[in-house]
């Protein structure tokens, strides 16, 4: 029964509140904040909890009046508006009882890239990047570029930002794979419509709590700048590449005119890259791979489908086809596909937890 899953996150909500009137509990300002931390995780179950019983209770008493000839009919009627609220209730708990992701709360490191498809690819990562822009705008977050590799044709071969605010990473987790566009390319005089791939990977922001770098398994490399920009590209030895020995992965950043900042912003995306890496390591030992977050580039392994000429977009994962591509791009209304995105993996973790 529903009531008894409910009666631990009470308990402990109840055990946590003893905890933190403890007299001894103000020395420890480490312990008190993880406390006060988990009881305020534990807050929203706990409301719906109560709600939940006391609800049941007045059930109860409506029902065990119904047999009386002056309340019966009142009871009956109460009954009416309170049982549809019950199963209400019992779905919202049910979302609230999926395990946490831990890291929906974090801002992310967004990574962008042409894949197949050469000019086109990197005109629409550039598409992507600001249809994504004016979402974080509805949202009211924030995104900072922290690199990028712009292309002669237009758009970006790759681009990496930093974005902030709440529930980021919770929502922009499912844009992590490959995105297939279909349209005519404005070069193209024959009026053919072309299929190019781009590939974005959505990382949780990590910190040195997190990720420890030991700076003997660094290589960095300082160089002049290349590529588009102003006066101060090609002038200074300001772009760092940085290569972390035990994995291999290298990071690059040339946007900043001081070595520092350029430094600091590609330790920033290598301390992301390896928390991501070792979350995959985590997720692959317990079974859950994570198919669509790594994509190659290419066109077989995609997660969406853009299609231009058609006004479509389609999310192969749950079989989602809307044919309102140019509102949702210009919009950025991504919400259209991300809460349904978000309805099928809550109900996947709901029948996997024997909800």
């Amino acid at each position: 029964m529903l009531s008894e899953k409910l009666t631990p996150f009470i308990d402990r909500y109840n055990e946590i509140g003893e905890l933190l009137s403890a007299p001894d509990i103000a020395d420890d300002i480490k312990r008190m904040t993880e406390l006060s931390k988990e009881q305020s995780a534990l807050q929203a179950i706990v409301d719906k909890a109560t709600e939940y019983k006391e609800l049941l209770e007045t059930i109860e008493e409506n029902k065990s009046l119904l047999g009386d000839t002056e309340l019966g009919d009142l009871a009956k009627e109460e009954l009416k508006e309170l049982e549809p609220r019950i199963h209400e209730l019992e779905e919202e708990i049910k979302v609230l009882l999926i395990p946490a992701d831990p890291n929906d709360d974090r801002n992310i490191i967004l990574e962008m890239r042409a894949g197949t498809g050469g000019d086109e690819a990197a005109i629409f990562v550039g598409d992507l990047f600001t249809a994504y822009t004016r979402y974080a705008d509805l949202k009211g977050w924030k995104i900072e570029v922290m690199s990028a590799s712009p292309s002669e044709a237009g758009g970006y071969k790759e681009i990496t930002a930093l974005v902030k605010g709440e529930q980021v990473y919770s929502r922009l987790k499912f844009e992590g794979g490959t995105h297939r566009v279909q349209r005519v390319p404005a070069t193209e005089s024959q009026g053919r419509v072309h299929t190019s791939a781009i590939t974005v990977a959505v990382m949780p922001e990590a910190d040195d709590v997190d990720i420890r770098i030991d700076p003997n398994d660094l290589k960095v490399d300082v160089m002049r700048s290349s590529g588009c920009g102003g006066q101060s590209v090609n002038t200074t030895d300001s772009a760092v590449r940085i290569t972390h020995l035990p994995t291999g992965i290298v990071v690059t950043n040339q946007d900043q005119k001081s070595q520092h900042k350029n430094k600091e912003k590609a330790m920033k995306v290598l301390q992301a890259r390896l928390y991501d890496l070792e979350m995959q390591e985590a997720q692959a030992k317990e079974g859950a791979a994570r198919k669509e977050q790594v994509g190659t580039g290419d066109r077989s392994g995609r997660i969406r489908t853009y299609n231009y000429p058609q006004n479509r977009i389609s999310d192969h994962r749950i079989n989602l086809t809307l044919y309102r591509l140019n509102e949702i791009m210009t919009g950025g209304l991504f919400d259209e596909i991300i809460d349904p995105l978000i309805a099928d993996a809550q109900a996947k973790s709901m029948e996997a937890a024997g909800l």
